[in-house]
């Protein structure tokens, strides 16, 4: 019961702001319609008990089962079903994010369907997926975060800067980079880093399983760039 007390709160804090500020900026400056103002206040109590809902669900089941998950696959022994759990999972939790969805219905909407949704959304999944179980990868060989962050970065640079990625193609990657960072994705996969780096390395479980998103939005940011250079 403390747990949901404290989930309301939490969304409470969250959202109170921006609807003040709203209504603030609305009887002050922008004057829209009530019908607006209205829609805009309904809206404000659907996500609050959206988030509630969300947030006690990532509590009391995807972190622990994430957990549970990332504990037991590295205890039977096959590294290469730990790498291969690690693609389908970041694939997946990919093709579930709701914030993928928005930015790759929004790319098809603004390329008139030239770049469709799902055109964005495999590319993207398949690039996480992939950074996810490089990330395994190095907990399991242990290799610095910071090497594989720098090449990551390197190459995600170096690709952003070829005359052959279509300039458009650049902001729509580091959006899409940003988006696999969503209320979906980043607690199932947190907890799963977590649950590995407890097995396999549980002297440094911190340094290990924390830093897995932070790799794993490289992924996205190759992909689309990849996906620019056919375009182009």
């Amino acid at each position: 019961m403390q747990t949901v007390q404290d989930t309301i709160w939490e969304v409470v804090y969250a959202i109170l702001p921006i609807t003040i500020l709203v209504l603030i900026l609305q009887y002050t400056l922008i004057w829209l319609p009530f019908e607006s103002v209205l829609q805009f206040l309904i809206g404000v109590v659907f996500v609050s008990i959206g988030l509630v809902l969300f947030l006690i669900g990532v509590h009391i089941g995807l972190l622990p089962v994430g957990e549970m998950i990332g504990s037991a696959l590295p205890k039977t022994g096959k590294v290469w079903m730990v790498i291969i759990f690690s693609f389908v999972l970041g694939f997946a939790v990919t093709v579930a994010e709701p914030d993928v969805h928005v930015l790759s219905g929004y790319v098809d909407q603004v390329s008139g369907g030239a770049i469709g949704k799902w055109t964005l959304i495999f590319p993207v999944a398949i690039g996480l997926g992939i950074f996810v179980a490089l990330s395994m990868a190095r907990i399991i060989l242990k290799i610095s975060i910071k090497w594989i962050l720098i090449a990551g970065y390197i190459i995600v640079f170096a690709l952003a800067l070829s005359p052959w990625i279509p300039e458009e193609f650049i902001p729509i990657s580091f959006d899409a980079g940003g988006v696999t960072t969503g209320p979906m994705a980043v607690p199932f996969i947190l907890a799963f880093g977590v649950g590995v780096a407890s097995v396999l390395r549980s002297d440094d479980k911190s340094a290990d399983g924390l830093g897995l998103v932070a790799l794993a939005s490289i992924g996205p940011l190759i992909a689309v760039l990849l996906l620019g250079m056919f375009y182009g």
